[in-house]
């Protein structure tokens, strides 16, 4: 590899959540700086907001920047490396992630302008899922409308997902091709997915990041019915339903619009606030029900892991999760968070409950490094 590509380079990651945007300087593993933001990405400003990241590292050389592809559908299906023909065909794919997509294309735009002369990989968090055994991936829907649309599970959350399960093994001292895991990602997105070997074998999020369990303004998996009468019968355009779907329902809809924040409800609740504690509850059944669905595809159960800023962060939630669980051999926690990766369950339970947390970023710049260095081969 030119050894300004190595893994002591400095990579630039770029990461735009629904509701979140994340600019990294990562070298050698590290995140030498880093820029937070709790809000959705304007794709307006993104030259500012990159702009802005890059003034304060002129004394830095950036050899490669990085950037999370939330939905690549078929065009993207691994790490690459951007170009202009591949951005033009994601620019007709927004539909799929509306929320991430237009924000993603948007800094990446304004990246490949301050940053022309490296090289900007496209990093698809359905890349993990893309080996998915067809019986988890084929929808039971007419074949000429799969094969037209290329209707199948996606699965998303992918970053994360690779992240978490090489830190299992380092946590459990065993080899990943070893481990059958159950790994579920709670956050602004939330899923779940059953992994053996290091392969994922189900996931909870389909087609789009829509699916699945509720999140925190996300609707989850509803009945279709429900949906086509709706439309059909006149209560609501496409318009109407894709904001509500997208934007007011999960923890916000469900606590009345309180929050979609676990933080604020766990406190509501505790103050007596029945809405709060209503979706509280609801998103700790749905979010068991759909790993004890996962557990299914696996032989057994080597670990249940939490990562994602709610699974790390929100031991209320991980208690409420795994009290749901004992049919699985899986108890409450035995500790509240903690400060590192590691174990929250007891020393001798029979299926250990570890939290990660998750680092996107340095799992974006590990994947970019990867990929230059096997164009160079």
């Amino acid at each position: 590899m030119d050894e300004q590509l190595t893994e002591s380079a400095a990579v630039m990651t770029v990461n735009a959540g629904s509701s979140s945007l994340r600019l990294d300087l990562v070298q050698g593993g590290c995140v030498l700086d880093s820029a937070h933001a709790e809000r959705a990405v304007d794709p307006g400003a993104a030259a500012e907001e990159v702009a802005a990241f890059l003034g304060g590292h002129f004394d830095r050389d950036v050899r490669a920047v990085a950037h999370r592809l939330v939905h690549g559908g078929d065009l993207v299906r691994g790490p690459t490396v951007a170009d202009d023909e591949t951005i033009d065909g994601l620019r007709g794919l927004t539909s799929l992630a509306p929320q991430h997509l237009p924000p993603a294309l948007a800094l990446l735009e304004a990246a490949r302008e301050q940053l022309p002369a490296v090289p900007h990989v496209l990093c698809p968090d359905t890349a993990f899922h893309a080996g998915l055994p067809e019986t988890a991936a084929v929808y039971p829907l007419p074949q000429e409308w799969r094969d037209r649309y290329g209707l199948r599970r996606y699965g998303f959350h992918g970053l994360s997902y690779a992240w978490a399960a090489d830190r299992v093994t380092d946590l459990l001292g065993r080899p990943l091709s070893e481990l059958q895991l159950l790994l579920t990602h709670l956050g602004g997105g939330c899923s779940v997915s059953a992994v053996s070997g290091g392969r994922s074998l189900d996931t909870s999020m389909g087609f789009t990041p829509l699916d699945g369990m509720p999140m925190s303004k996300r609707s989850g998996s509803v009945d279709p019915g429900m949906l086509m009468w709706l439309l059909t019968e006149g209560h609501l355009s496409a318009g109407e339903l894709a904001e509500g779907l997208e934007r007011r329902s999960g923890l916000l809809g469900l606590s009345g619009g309180r929050s979609g924040d676990t933080r604020d409800l766990v406190a509501a609740g505790r103050d007596g606030d029945e809405r709060a504690t209503l979706a509280l509850e609801v998103f700790a059944h749905r979010v068991s029900r759909e790993i004890a669905a996962a557990a299914t595809s696996l032989e057994r159960i080597d670990a249940l892991v939490f990562t994602g800023e709610i699974g790390w962060d929100q031991a209320e939630v991980r208690e409420a999760v795994c009290r749901r669980l004992g049919l699985l051999g899986v108890r409450p926690p035995a500790q509240g968070n903690r400060h590192d990766d590691g174990p929250v369950s007891a020393y001798d339970a029979a299926v250990p409950v570890l939290v990660v947390q998750v680092r996107e970023e340095l799992q974006l710049a590990r994947e970019c490094l990867r990929i230059l260095a096997e164009e160079e081969e």
